[in-house]
């Protein structure tokens, strides 16, 4: 089965998604490409789902006055490339070819600033309440899109927020089933390798 979504790796974009630039990026460091996915869990405010917040987060104009957890984190300069909502809907915000803020301290398999060379996808969600299925169906056709473009994506490059920075992050959380995730990119033709 073909994918629903397809690369340009000129732009860096993928289709179809829509577009929310953030200003939180900048360059790569020079001949890096992508070479690690980062899942990761967001819900803004914790535990809620739908609204502007994380679009607004990612773009600076969190207002800190909507609700008091938004006080604590309205100044972070913070990003990631992707968006994968509730309900399946992607949204980009910062193109593959540049460094997205998603990862902070990190390290992965004793390489460090992780940012410099992964690619950071934000799964609308909590660690206590399962994704939804949409998401699984949408996260395996999203990977193999970013995989026939970014090769050095091999199957054992996918990590968790938790993975990167243990003991500081742990999203996605233990409702993110990997297992259930290996299943569909297996019917995808994409094989991770453990997280």
């Amino acid at each position: 089965m073909p994918s629903r979504y397809t690369v340009n790796p000129v732009a860096g974009i993928i289709q179809p998604a829509d577009f929310c630039p953030s200003p939180n990026q900048d360059e790569r460091p020079a001949g890096t490409e992508p070479e690690l996915l980062v899942l990761h869990g967001i819900s803004l405010p914790p535990g809620q789902y739908g609204g502007p917040y994380i679009e607004q987060l990612f773009t600076n104009c969190l207002d800190p006055n909507e609700h008091e957890y938004f006080a604590e984190i309205h100044q972070m300069h913070v990003s990631a490339h992707l968006l994968l909502r509730r309900d399946g809907t992607l949204i980009q915000f910062v193109p593959f070819t540049r460094r997205a803020w998603h990862a902070g301290l990190s390290s992965f398999r004793g390489r460090e600033r992780c940012n410099d060379y992964s690619i950071g996808i934000e799964l609308e969600g909590c660690d206590e309440q399962p994704y939804s299925d949409q998401q699984y169906a949408n996260l395996a056709p999203i990977i193999s899109a970013l995989r026939e473009v970014y090769p050095a994506l091999d199957a054992r490059s996918i990590a968790g927020h938790c993975d990167i920075a243990p003991g500081r992050k742990d999203d996605p959380g233990p409702a993110f089933d990997w297992l259930r995730l290996y299943d569909v990119l297996s019917q995808n033709r994409v094989t991770p390798g453990m997280s």
